[in-house]
């Protein structure tokens, strides 16, 4: 899923459907994950779900050089592709800053950025919750992005994610660009359902709909955009017809 948005009163992974619905607080994410590693189950394979910009997953599995080279291939998603999509562009991280690495090696990362997007702001997640608040009243967003894996982890080079989520679903799609393989649907999750939150003490809060990119469940296979049920392109369909083929 993508942040930020208003959660449902169901499920604080849900974004929120109506007024009746609507919890008036920003969801932030803790910090920004390469998607194509984020598709990634935890640990497995021996890759980490959670690479990007977060020191741990980055600096200390792969060290300063090869790990700031993730960090900014991560940062770029959001600052490049991402920024045309969107209109805006976003990246967060937060409670790791805190952790004991050499403050030289944030620095870097920060440096860099300054020098390939001079015009990015270094704000608090505060700050930015408030931002996007004041311009978004209600979750009338549509995030889009594309990336192409960084060849770092779990990233592969060969692959490129399509991202899209808005009040009503999210939907990632998958292909080998480098073999031109057709694009496949690995997370489809709607919104417009209802969520229920887990009763019992437990950290698996994830909100698994059709089809989810982390392949826990036998339904989770790779599939065709178009043999999603008729129901679900339909509503894919009223936000990005040029996804849905005519037949």
């Amino acid at each position: 899923m993508v942040y930020p948005f208003y959660p449902s009163k169901e499920h604080f992974c849900k974004p929120a459907q109506n007024k009746n619905d609507f919890i008036d607080c920003v969801n932030l994410d803790g910090w920004t994950v390469d998607f194509l590693a984020g598709r990634r189950q935890g640990f497995a394979e021996g890759f980490n779900s959670r690479m990007g910009v977060g020191p741990i997953e980055t600096l200390g599995r792969y060290g300063n050089e090869v790990g700031l080279k993730e960090m900014m291939h991560a940062t770029a998603i959001h600052f490049d592709n991402g920024y045309e999509l969107n209109g805006f562009g976003w990246v967060t991280n937060c409670w790791e800053l805190s952790l004991p690495f050499d403050p030289a090696l944030l620095k870097d990362w920060l440096a860099a950025i300054r020098k390939r997007w001079p015009g990015v702001k270094l704000i608090t997640q505060g700050e930015f919750g408030l931002l996007w608040r004041a311009h978004y009243k209600s979750n009338s967003f549509n995030y889009r992005f594309v990336e192409r894996g960084s060849g770092i982890g779990g990233s592969d080079a060969n692959n490129e994610i399509s991202w899209f989520m808005n009040k009503d679903f999210r939907l990632a799609l998958l292909k080998d660009w480098k073999k031109n393989t057709p694009e496949k649907v690995i997370d489809f999750t709607r919104y417009n359902v209802p969520a229920k939150e887990p009763a019992e003490m437990t950290r698996k809060w994830s909100l698994l709909g059709e089809i989810n990119q982390k392949q826990s469940r036998p339904q989770d296979k790779p599939v065709p955009l178009d043999s999603l049920s008729a129901k679900g392109r339909s509503l894919i369909g009223r936000h990005y017809k040029y996804l849905i083929k005519s037949k």
